[in-house]
């Protein structure tokens, strides 16, 4: 007689839906990060605090409308804010998205290799 294979275990429903909607946000926050510029306009938020667009064309070494594409990127995306004062738009990185992200990306992790981790700190 041959022994039973064992069915894969398979996430209740719920947990599923969630695992699946965990994806799709790391997914679209690692997409608007994916781009070396705006990888570098986000350390520039994160790092300077609040800039207007032009105090980012001039540390970068990029066409204002390139940049101003990348911003939208990111805002959209949620990592960045931007609020109209006058003419110029100031933006400002999001941390809870910084947060939100890593702890995210710290989920692709088995769950063992989190715990040792943990444990070593």
């Amino acid at each position: 007689m041959r022994p039973k294979k064992e069915k894969p275990s398979r996430l209740k429903p719920r947990r599923a839906r969630a695992v699946r909607a965990e994806n799709e946000e790391l997914a679209q926050l690692a997409k608007a990060l994916g781009h070396p510029a705006r990888a570098s306009i986000m350390r520039l938020l994160l790092t300077g605090g609040e800039c207007i667009c032009g105090g980012i064309v001039e540390r970068l070494p990029l066409a204002q409308a390139t940049v101003s594409q990348h911003l939208k990127v990111l805002k959209e995306a949620g990592w960045i804010a931007g609020e109209v004062d006058g003419p110029r738009v100031c933006y400002c990185a999001r941390p809870g998205t910084l947060q939100r992200f890593v702890a995210l990306a710290w989920g692709l992790a088995p769950a063992n290799e989190r715990k040792e981790e943990r444990s070593k700190s």
